[in-house]
């Protein structure tokens, strides 16, 4: 395969691709106007159908007339023999033959018009049950396709809001941090608080000679005191 056939066929083959990845993306669109497509064929066969209906109609209307004719003519043919007019009789069975013939014909047409309108029924009747079944296809496929568009979006959206949470996640750790630090301050602050209270009672305390160790240093002292006294 020479270069130029090679590049030619990978053209081809890119815009084929591209066509189908068209067709693709517009599917639903195309499936809705290929709908509405068969709706206008079948108004079209539908009005066929009447204009056949109606050529069968005056056939037949045209073949009752014909009937009438021949039996009409055969009375004339009966007088005229009656009357000895063997020759008039003649003529008249000829124009009975012609009427004859065009009813024959008449028939033919008719059963052609009978044919066509047995047939033209039949596809119409199909034709409407595949349109109703496309149309309930295509409200399927659009609901699938909204719920998948939606599915996806969500998908998209948690995907995408991965690091939000993330950063949200570690700004609520941060607030929970400062908080406990906050805390720890205070309680330490009150700690303090209540440790100078304790002491500057227990100063009081001794001062006053209350507590054990102010017991203590009484009786220390006595016991000296005694001491000397020997």
């Amino acid at each position: 395969m020479s270069i130029f056939k090679k590049l030619f066929t990978a053209v081809k083959g890119g815009v084929n691709e591209v066509g189908e990845s068209i067709v693709d993306a517009n599917a639903i669109r195309i499936f809705e106007q290929e709908i509405r497509d068969a709706q206008e064929a079948l108004s079209d066969a539908k009005r066929s159908l009447t204009e056949v209906m109606a050529k069968e109609m005056q056939t037949t209307r045209a073949i009752k007339a014909l009937d009438s004719d021949i039996e009409k003519h055969e009375g004339f043919a009966g007088q005229a023999l009656e009357k000895g007019e063997e020759a008039l009789a003649l003529e008249i069975a000829g124009k009975i033959a012609e009427f004859e013939q065009q009813k024959s014909e008449q028939q033919q047409v008719l059963t052609t018009f009978t044919t066509s309108v047995t047939k033209l029924k039949q596809q119409i009747k199909l034709a409407e049950k595949t349109i109703v079944e496309n149309q309930r296809q295509l409200s399927m496929v659009k609901t699938t396709e909204s719920v998948q568009k939606a599915t996806m979006a969500v998908n998209d959206n948690m995907l995408s809001g991965d690091s939000a949470m993330a950063s949200a996640k570690q700004s609520l750790e941060r607030i929970k941090q400062r908080q406990m630090d906050k805390q720890d301050q205070l309680d330490a602050a009150q700690q303090l608080a209540d440790e100078s209270a304790d002491k500057s009672l227990h100063d009081k305390m001794l001062e006053a000679g209350i507590g054990d160790e102010a017991a203590k240093g009484a009786d220390i002292l006595a016991r000296i005191k005694a001491k000397q006294s020997k």
